[in-house]
């Protein structure tokens, strides 16, 4: 793999938004990137973080160089374009009101087997304040079904940058992304449990969410 123009390796329109958001990301918000060589090289992985933005899944998705797939609102399935960009870069529709999807399951699983990663947000939806959620099952469902490792994931400034109430992303915000230790299924996952297993393991990955920290800034 390349590592300065990574995209080569991905799928065509994959690869061409990944470079986009890259230099938008490099041009208007870049801030700090730590810890991005704990994501792991090779094999199926999960990729965990915290929601405050629309800009969270392009600007952590920028940050890794392997092709990875996002869960979408089946609701955005609505055009011919939409359709189109959402097939394309390999997102997997999913519906949100209708309990397990068995169809998305699938098709994580699917592209687990194909060695990529799936980014998720065990929240679920975008925090209203900018502040941490609670962790709902859906992640920790994925995560003890696929038994693969979890990479905890925490970006700032996004919230300032474009979160809820804000009309038009502020350029020049600073975003810094923070990539954490990959979690084993041993850390996260309590077979045992029984009904509350889902609820466990999210919890224990949004607790690590919660530890990562931007770096300290040093003033002279």
């Amino acid at each position: 793999m390349s590592r300065a123009f990574p995209q080569v390796e991905m799928q065509p329109v994959y690869g061409v938004c990944h470079y986009f958001f890259a230099t938008l990301y490099g041009m208007f918000f870049r801030g700090d990137v730590v810890g991005a060589d704990n994501l792991p090289l090779s094999g199926g992985f999960l990729v965990a973080a915290n929601h405050t933005s629309f800009l969270d899944p392009p600007f952590i998705g920028c940050q890794v160089t392997r092709q990875i797939a996002y869960f979408a609102r089946k609701t955005l399935w609505h055009g011919r374009f939409s359709s189109w960009w959402f097939d394309s870069v390999g997102t997997i529709p999913v519906d949100r009101d209708g309990g397990q999807d068995v169809s998305a399951i699938k098709r994580v699983l699917k592209a687990l087997k194909e060695n990529r990663g799936l980014i998720l947000f065990p929240e679920g939806t975008r925090s209203f304040d900018g502040t941490l959620q609670t962790a709902k099952a859906g992640v920790g469902l994925i995560a003890c079904r696929t038994q693969v490792p979890v990479v905890p994931v925490r970006i700032f400034g996004s919230f300032e940058a474009f979160g809820k109430g804000v009309k038009f992303p502020r350029l020049g915000t600073r975003v810094t992304v923070v990539f954490g230790r990959p979690i084993l299924p041993s850390t996260y996952d309590v077979p045992t449990a029984g009904k509350e297993r889902y609820q466990i393991a999210s919890e224990r990955i949004m607790a690590e969410i919660a530890q990562l920290q931007p770096p300290t800034v040093t003033v002279i």
